[in-house]
C-alpha cells in the first residue's frame, strides 16, 4: 500500500524552517533508510505544501511521523492529510 503525507504550509514557513530542518530531515532520513518513506520534498512557486510519500501496510509509520515532526509540532503546517495513493502507472503499479 501507498499512502501520500501531504502538508498545508504556513506563509512564513520559509523564513521558520531553518530552526527546525535538521530534525526534521533527520526524521525524514530515518524513515527513509527504514523504507517506510520513498520521496518527500516541498512543493515550489509558492512553497506552500509538501508532499511524502509512504509505503507500507499501514498508517501507523506516516502518524508516528507526523507526531515527531518539529515543522508539525512548531506550527509551521497548518494542516495534513494521508491519503492511500493508488498507483497506475510506474514499477509500482498495482
Amino acid at each position: 500500500m501507498y499512502l501520500a503525507l501531504t502538508y498545508n504550509l504556513v506563509e512564513d514557513y520559509l523564513a521558520r524552517r531553518p530552526a527546525y530542518r535538521t530534525e526534521h530531515l533527520a526524521l525524514a532520513v530515518a524513515a527513509h533508510e527504514r523504507g517506510e518513506m520513498l520521496l518527500a520534498g516541498a512543493l515550489d512557486e509558492p512553497p506552500d505544501r509538501a508532499l511524502l510519500i509512504w509505503a507500507g501496510p499501514d498508517r501507523a509509520p506516516v502518524e508516528r511521523f507526523v507526531a515527531a515532526d518539529p515543522y508539525v509540532r512548531e506550527g509551521l503546517v497548518r494542516s495534513w492529510a494521508i491519503q492511500p495513493w493508488k498507483v497506475v502507472i510506474g514499477t509500482a503499479a498495482s
